[in-house]
């Protein structure tokens, strides 16, 4: 029998995601608390890895950096009771096939899910993920769709649990006596062009300079050189050299929760902040200016009341949000706190550019409730003598076209089990040579995305 505080251990693939898995994890725990006792953090070796700094801003400790194969040997090692995959939809199924293959006595219940706004992929993802014992629905719109997914393949839906999405907290939204802070939250890959996220950028300086009494602010994902969930070929703050900007328009980086302790208008083109800052009562504005379209992500806000475009907000007119959809999408916003106590968003310079630094999780009470079905899940599930067999979807007989590639990347055979199970790692100068050589590779692979792929493009198009 697992101990009365569960060992919970978390894997993820980039920054956001580990922010995801290690909150989740604490509304997971029987009392979920920030001091997160029994959780251990592991991030997967990759393009995506987080950096140093990108912990830090995360604020929730600093996982072990591992490869596929040592975070399997450390779940068959340290007999955890819980493991929490935050991880793409490819690597989640690896694992799973990795995890059913291990030679345990007892196998740990296995938590999958999505960081934030599901609006592409979504069977493909899905059934990946089929096969853990939970698979978390954001919303009960989210919950229904997954569901149907998998009741319309034949799979069985019943691991599908409604929560919500684990960062949502923080204060209410707090007006201030002459302040309007108008925020454009920047995503890694949407827009895509170069052309696009110029356009976005132009009428961003252009609303600060037709307002220069409101602090306009460009939130910043990550660094030149850094990776999120995304990949992000045209950083902004790279773009922003060229252009002339107005005094009152300032990029930052940092925590997306210190950001909002004192926003008053978020702007975005599908960002999940959008729902992170309705659930405080900040209003809220999703652009139209580029479309409503799928490759966009827009389309998920359609009924939503937040589509508008620049020229209307230039004019003065924010959206006002549908409290059905609201409800539906798992938001359920706070009221307002009134005027004062709002935090400062200082943080040091590097050019233009401010970092927020470490991470703001506001009250986590309200998120509580929301996670009840899925702590009561997670334990009905650890008080049963033994766990039942790990089932994918995706088996060599329902996916013998599919399946053996997915593995394949991940360096697990048709079985699932590693090359080298039980291998020992480097030690000493050849683990100091292999890390080197990672780092190196790694850093060109980032140069190349960021530096070499758009130039390559644009030939391409003349």
């Amino acid at each position: 029998m697992p101990s009365p505080t569960p060992r919970i251990a978390v894997l993820a693939d980039s920054d956001t995601r580990w922010k995801w898995g290690a909150l989740t994890a604490r509304r997971l725990a029987p009392q979920p608390s920030p001091a997160a006792p029994g959780i251990t953090g592991y991030a997967l070796r990759g393009r995506a890895t987080p950096t140093a700094r990108q912990l830090a801003e995360a604020g929730l400790g600093t996982p072990r950096e591992v490869t596929g194969a040592q975070f399997l040997r450390a779940v068959r090692e340290e007999a955890y009771d819980v493991v929490v995959l935050a991880l793409v939809g490819g690597t989640v199924q690896a694992l799973l096939h990795g995890l059913a293959a291990l030679p345990t006595a007892r196998r740990p219940v296995v938590v999958t899910g999505y960081v934030g706004v599901v609006y592409e992929k979504l069977a493909d993802g899905l059934l990946l993920r089929h096969g853990a014992d939970v698979v978390l629905a954001n919303s009960p719109y989210d919950a229904r769709r997954f569901r149907a997914v998998y009741e319309g393949v034949g799979a069985d839906p019943s691991a599908v649990v409604e929560a919500r999405l684990p960062f949502l907290g923080g204060a209410p939204h707090r007006p201030a006596p002459g302040r309007h802070t108008v925020v454009f939250a920047a995503q890694p890959s949407v827009p895509a062009s170069r052309a696009d996220r110029l356009y976005l950028l132009r009428r961003l300086a252009g609303h600060a300079r037709l307002h220069p009494e409101r602090e306009v602010v460009l939130k910043l994902r990550s660094r030149p050189g850094e990776h999120t969930t995304h990949i992000e070929e045209l950083p902004y703050q790279k773009l922003a050299r060229a252009l002339p900007l107005p005094p009152n328009l300032r990029l930052v980086y940092g925590h997306m929760g210190a950001v909002l302790d004192r926003t008053d208008l978020l702007v975005t083109v599908s960002s999940t902040a959008a729902l992170e800052a309705l659930h405080r009562g900040v209003p809220t504005a999703v652009l139209t200016d580029l479309g409503v379209r799928e490759a966009l992500g827009n389309h998920h806000f359609i009924g939503s009341g937040l589509l508008t475009s620049w020229d209307r907000l230039d004019a003065g007119e924010e959206p006002v949000p549908d409290p059905a959809w609201l409800a539906d999408q798992g938001v359920e916003p706070v009221g307002p706190a009134g005027p004062g106590g709002a935090h400062d968003l200082g943080g040091a310079h590097e050019g233009p550019v401010r970092d927020l630094g470490g991470a703001h999780e506001g009250p986590v009470r309200d998120l509580d409730a929301a996670f009840a079905e899925a702590r009561r899940r997670v334990a009905e599930l650890l008080e049963r003598d033994a766990l039942p067999p790990i089932a994918p979807y995706y088996t060599r007989t329902s996916a013998p076209g599919y399946l053996p590639g997915i593995l394949a990347r991940h360096r697990l055979d048709a079985a699932g089990t590693t090359a080298v199970p039980g291998g020992r790692e480097a030690r000493g100068v050849r683990r100091v040579l292999r890390d080197a050589a990672r780092g190196v590779a790694r850093g060109a692979y980032r140069h190349g995305v960021q530096h070499v792929a758009p130039v390559i493009r644009r030939l391409g198009e003349l």
